[in-house]
């Protein structure tokens, strides 16, 4: 005869939400931030190859924390639902709010139902035109969705860095100021990271349907100068 363990629910939740906690916490942090005419998305990388910062769409961008094949899951299935959204409707129908309803119901499912709950918390950017306004929605792991005004900053040790990052100043500043202010929020007082550890992400409007671009070394040492 099987015995049976029962577990409150009040307690399940709450050791589901510290293992996902625990999980995103021993990732390193990103800082995303609105500029003067874009959004710019940097996170501490030091691999080369495993991006954190992608393109999801034509003015939309992905970044995530924690497990790198849980949130890369993610991005994948974010550029299926937005090519499948674009090409039932159209291309002016894919917007970043409808986007992340669509990651946060299925974090929520997770956490709920799942046998563990996704290790991950992630955002999603749009940059505005004359239809929409630009903006910042972050997403955690329960499915919880968030609204950020200015920047967000997800992952890590995220109340810090977002406490350092405010009082450098935010606003409509520049790209090169707006990247300094969150390679020195990332890095804090007491540590030196080098270029090649930053990975950055740009979505800013050139007048071509796609307005993403990924920083290389010498771009980002160059607006940092």
């Amino acid at each position: 005869m099987s015995n049976y363990f029962y577990v409150a629910p009040e307690q399940l939740i709450k050791d589901r939400a510290e293992f996902a906690q625990k999980g995103i916490a021993r990732g390193r942090s990103i800082v995303a931030a609105i500029y003067d005419v874009g959004v710019v998305l940097v996170a501490e990388n030091p691999s080369a190859s495993l991006y954190k910062i992608s393109e999801i769409y034509d003015r939309i961008a992905f970044a995530g924390v924690g497990k790198y094949n849980e949130f890369d899951r993610l991005r994948e299935a974010g550029i299926r639902w937005a090519d499948g959204t674009g090409y039932t409707y159209s291309r002016e129908d894919v917007d970043a709010r409808a986007l992340a309803n669509y990651y946060a119901q299925h974090l929520g499912d997770m956490f709920t139902e799942g046998q563990k709950p996704l290790e991950v918390e992630i955002l999603v950017a749009q940059l505005g035109n004359k239809f929409r306004s630009t903006k910042l929605y972050r997403i955690a792991y329960e499915g919880t969705i968030s609204d950020e005004e200015n920047f967000a900053v997800l992952g890590g040790d995220a109340e810090t860095i977002k406490e350092r990052f405010a009082a450098l100043g935010v606003g409509h500043l520049s790209l090169g100021e707006t990247l300094k202010n969150a390679m020195t929020a990332l890095a804090g007082p007491d540590r030196v990271v080098p270029v090649v550890d930053f990975e950055v992400g740009v979505l800013e409007d050139h007048g071509d349907r796609r307005t993403f671009s990924r920083l290389d070394d010498p771009e980002i040492a160059r607006l940092l100068a």
